[in-house]
């Protein structure tokens, strides 16, 4: 038997376990690739299919908890008195006159006992007749003392009152708005309105 003959044979035998040279296959199937399962013969298979173990992962420390941010709200500060107003307030509340240093919507006034006021601002939801109360205040003296609050006094040691006496319009005014390289002019009129308080009462009371 010639070897050519005997290399046809033993290829017929072998079943075909490649393919051949991609620049042979069509083009559809030169993408495709096959894998070769290597099995030992000395180790039977299995019936059932093989599961990989995972390793077990070890448990991971807990993260502490996120510090809690700050409100954004302002807390009022606690008033305390100390024992120097304890003892110097009877002094200021025996003296005939007394003024304060009041604050409304953040504008600070300094009135006495029957003082007319008139707010830069027409104040919303009050009639002529209605009676406020002032429990911002952060001066309040007399001649010879003079208590200062951080940044107000307790509202426990006064009591001011004011009275809503009616609101006050100022006269039109008509201001005329122009622009450069523009003959066109604007007139805006305007006409303000503030609303007139009456210091009504002003009161000292004991630290408590």
């Amino acid at each position: 038997m010639s070897r050519s003959l005997l290399r046809s044979v033993l290829e017929l035998r072998t079943p075909i376990t490649r393919l051949p040279p991609t620049f042979l296959l069509p083009i559809r199937a030169r993408g495709l690739t096959t894998t070769t399962q290597h099995i030992d013969p000395a180790t039977p298979p299995s019936a059932t299919p093989t599961q990989t173990t995972v390793p077990p992962i070890a448990p991971s420390k807990p993260s502490p908890p996120p510090p809690t941010p700050p409100s954004s709200q302002p807390q009022a500060p606690t008033p305390t008195t100390s024992a120097s107003v304890a003892e110097l307030f009877p002094l200021l509340r025996a003296q005939p006159s007394h003024y304060i240093t009041v604050h409304i919507h953040g504008r600070p006034y300094l009135v006495t006992e029957g003082d007319r006021v008139r707010l830069p601002f027409l104040m919303h939801d009050v009639v002529p007749g209605d009676v406020l109360r002032l429990d911002r205040a952060s001066t309040l003296g007399s001649r010879d003392y003079t208590l200062l609050g951080r940044p107000y006094i307790d509202a426990g040691l006064f009591e001011c009152r004011a009275t809503v006496l009616g609101v006050e319009s100022e006269p039109m005014r008509v201001k005329v708005k122009t622009k450069r390289r523009n003959r066109r002019n604007r007139h805006v009129a305007s006409k303000h309105k503030y609303t007139i308080l009456r210091i009504s009462e002003l009161k000292l009371l004991g630290p408590s």
